[in-house]
């Protein structure tokens, strides 16, 4: 069983059969709503849309959607690589054993998703809004950058951000204890005073200090 791990934090992978055991298909509109065992590459939509939709054991790679909207989405054993889905909206359903790998999602909008062993690595998530994100087991976030995201009314305990660029990311009220924040200069991050019980190396105490200074909007004697 494949899975990435960094520190004491760990997520498993999609777990894909063989390629040549994939069937290669076109879109995922599917009777049934159900598409399983399941490759789907290079494709380019104007406009994709996804209800209701069952995605099992399949990988997605290389496809570009000028918008995108996924609503109710039940995923697992999923990868997508590469991809580029431009405004996403994601609303609700479930993403367990998934992997966001190198995929492009400025502004994406994700709400009321659950996420179970879920891992985006090396993302552009710049903008993004997080919305009452649910993590049921671990969710890692390495090499993204997440520059002036949002994250409000979220449930990341024992999640993990690794080498992320975290400038301005707002951590609004919300579960973070066990979060693990090491490995990410926090200097630039906003809401500072929600992250309790979070996990840091020593040296990000005078990181989060000006962080937290910035938040207070503190002055300092020898500027007046």
């Amino acid at each position: 069983m494949s899975q990435v791990t960094v520190r004491e934090t760990s997520a498993e992978l999609p777990d894909l059969p063989e390629e040549a055991e994939l069937a290669r298909v076109e879109s995922l509109d599917a009777e049934g709503g159900l598409v399983w065992r399941f490759e789907l590459i290079g494709t380019r939509y104007r406009a994709l849309d996804l209800s209701g939709m069952r995605l099992l054991d399949g990988r997605v790679r290389s496809v570009h959607a000028e918008s995108a909207r996924v609503n109710g989405l039940d995923a697992r054993s999923v990868e997508l690589a590469n991809c580029e889905l431009g405004g996403l909206q994601w609303t609700g359903g479930k993403l367990s054993r998934t992997r966001f790998d190198g995929c492009k999602l400025l502004g994406a909008r994700f709400e009321n998703v659950t996420l179970d062993h879920v891992v985006f690595s090396d993302c552009l998530l710049d903008y993004a809004m997080m919305t009452r994100i649910r993590a049921t087991g671990p969710v890692l976030f390495v090499r993204c950058s997440l520059r002036e995201a949002e994250f409000r009314g979220c449930n990341l305990a024992h999640c993990l951000f690794d080498d992320c660029n975290l400038g301005l990311t707002d951590f609004g009220p919300g579960g973070y204890r066990g979060l693990d924040l090491r490995g990410n200069d926090l200097s630039g991050i906003r809401g500072a005073h929600h992250l309790r019980r979070v996990v840091l190396d020593r040296g990000q105490l005078l990181q989060l200090a000006e962080a937290l200074a910035a938040d207070l909007e503190v002055g300092f004697g020898d500027d007046l």
